[in-house]
């Protein structure tokens, strides 16, 4: 079996050069590269096609359950595995839903976390026994019928965030993501994710669309 080539993502340069020394351990294991934000990670993600993106989910400007969507589009073939401090169950149940293979804890073992990243790579899930019980409860709970009650009718600019909003502004008044982000002083790359998120959101396809929608419930 040849290595398993493995991405870090995680902001604290420490903890990525803790656990790259720790993987290196292990002969079926190469690390090769990281990154510290999802903007940087996408980049590295097209350039080294790794085999599992080890992923936090606590980024700078997008967090790491955000970017997955984009991660895979990066990077199709990775299996991505979130490595995190949460024991959130919306959080793990977002991963899950947004093509995370896996959910570990940072508290893991070396010698789990390596088999973890084996498991993944034959086509397993992997969840930290801490967040398996979360795990059942969050589908349960998604699983059971509504109340019935009547609801007021939702604005579609509801689902965004305050920054997915801002971006949306952005994309009414017919700016690029380079003029978003100089106005809003994120990155070119940030901004492309954001988008991607506020398009999905708004089921629509293209910016032009998305205007008309920010126009027609008063964004601007």
């Amino acid at each position: 079996m040849s290595t398993v080539r493995i991405l870090v993502v995680d902001d604290h340069t420490l903890f990525r050069r803790g656990l790259t020394a720790l993987l290196a351990r292990d002969p079926r294991i190469e690390v090769v590269g990281d990154a510290a934000d999802a903007g940087e990670a996408l980049r590295r993600a097209r350039e080294l096609a790794p085999d599992v993106i080890l992923l936090d989910n606590h980024l700078p400007g997008v967090n790491g359950v955000d970017a997955l969507p984009a991660l895979r589009e990066a990077a199709p073939s990775a299996r991505i595995l979130m490595l995190t401090v949460s024991e959130d169950a919306q959080d793990l149940a977002a991963a899950l839903r947004g093509g995370a293979c896996g959910y570990l804890l940072k508290t893991i073992e070396g010698d789990a976390l390596v088999a973890a990243i084996l498991r993944a790579m034959r086509g397993e899930s992997v969840v930290a026994e801490e967040m398996t019980g979360k795990l059942v409860a969050a589908y349960r709970d998604a699983a059971s019928p509504p109340a019935a009650a009547p609801t007021a009718p939702v604005s579609p600019l509801e689902q965004l965030s305050p920054r997915e909003q801002d971006i949306l502004r952005g994309i009414a008044r017919g700016a690029s993501n380079k003029e978003i982000g100089r106005d809003l002083g994120i990155a070119e790359t940030t901004v492309k994710i954001h988008v991607q998120h506020v398009l999905r959101k708004l089921a629509v396809s293209s910016r032009v669309q998305a205007a008309v929608i920010a126009s027609e419930h008063g964004l601007l």
